[in-house]
């Protein structure tokens, strides 16, 4: 898949895709990521055709990672899931992509960034925080320092502690997860555990937005008088802006992510703020809108105007 960039201020942002957009993703049911989200749901949200579902509701969906490129401090938002790495989830279980040969093409090498922000640390998340070296994992990106959020990290090594695992295939691969995807570069001395809301740097901070995990938080990019928010998993697609209540079955505590859905979009609607979704497929980006009571999500409009050629 053809990768998209967007110009903020003096920002640019980059769509790097790992696997490509997954479609057809038909949703909806008990197995389901979004469990709601039947293909009939889907077709009775006027928008969502053609950008972020087709034609008979399955959804569109991607793996993909955010490079941000600001004032020369290159950073990566959320590294995906990495190769050669054993998953219980069929679909994410030992890729064999060319992630890093694709960061090359976009003008990147890994020995060039700065820095990584990890939104939470889920296995399509953190995958590439690390990789394979003469049988052990290292970090990726051995000069960038790794931002988690303090609360995320507790909350992980909490789960690194107890006897179980996760309670579905979405989740079930924390403890692997963590070993093979964050513990190296902890040991490596490259993390750095911040507050929820931290600043990272001038324009770039973190904003709270738990529920999807306890210390989930989204990225807030801002240059010139422009703003972007890199959502992370507080939403997997722009369903959820029609139906804020609708909440991934991955979710540590529905009720939180809806809340910060809420919270979120109430905030940003008509702000002509560019959303940047972690896993929408399509366009990936758009601005919110309010009619009424209601939310709904363009990815073109308005939101062109920050597109790249």
């Amino acid at each position: 898949m053809a990768n998209i960039a967007w110009r903020i201020g003096d920002f640019t942002i980059t769509r790097l895709f790992e696997v490509g957009e997954q479609q057809p993703n038909p949703g909806g049911g008990p197995q389901s990521l979004l469990p709601h989200a039947y293909p009939e749901a889907i077709k009775a949200i006027p928008w969502m055709a053609p950008d972020w579902a087709d034609e008979n509701g399955y959804l569109r969906m991607s793996l993909h990672a955010l490079l941000v490129e600001a004032d020369g401090f290159k950073l990566i938002v959320d590294t995906c899931v990495g190769n050669h790495k054993p998953r219980k989830f069929p679909a994410l279980s030992m890729l064999q992509t060319g992630f890093l040969n694709d960061l090359e093409a976009a003008g990147w090498s890994r020995l060039d960034v700065d820095g990584v922000i990890c939104t939470h640390l889920h296995v399509d998340h953190v995958g590439w925080n690390t990789m394979l070296h003469d049988g052990q994992w290292v970090p990726t990106f051995p000069k960038a320092r790794y931002y988690m959020g303090r609360e995320e990290l507790d909350f992980a090594l909490a789960e690194l502690d107890s006897t179980t695992e996760g309670g579905n295939l979405f989740t079930a691969d924390s403890k692997a997860c963590f070993l093979d995807s964050v513990k190296p570069v902890i040991d490596a001395g490259l993390h750095e555990a911040v507050e929820s809301n931290a600043q990272i740097r001038d324009g770039i901070r973190l904003m709270p937005t738990p529920g999807h995990t306890p210390g989930h938080v989204s990225v807030i990019l801002e240059s010139n008088g422009e703003r972007a928010v890199i959502t992370g998993d507080m939403m997997h697609h722009p369903c959820q802006i029609a139906h804020p209540e609708w909440s991934s079955i991955a979710d540590h505590d529905p009720e939180r992510s809806h809340a910060s859905r809420l919270s979120f979009l109430d905030g940003l609607a008509d702000t002509q703020t560019l959303v940047i979704g972690t896993h929408f497929g399509g366009p990936t980006a758009g601005c919110v809108y309010r009619e009424g009571q209601q939310f709904w999500f363009d990815g073109r409009g308005k939101a062109l105007r920050y597109r790249l050629a």
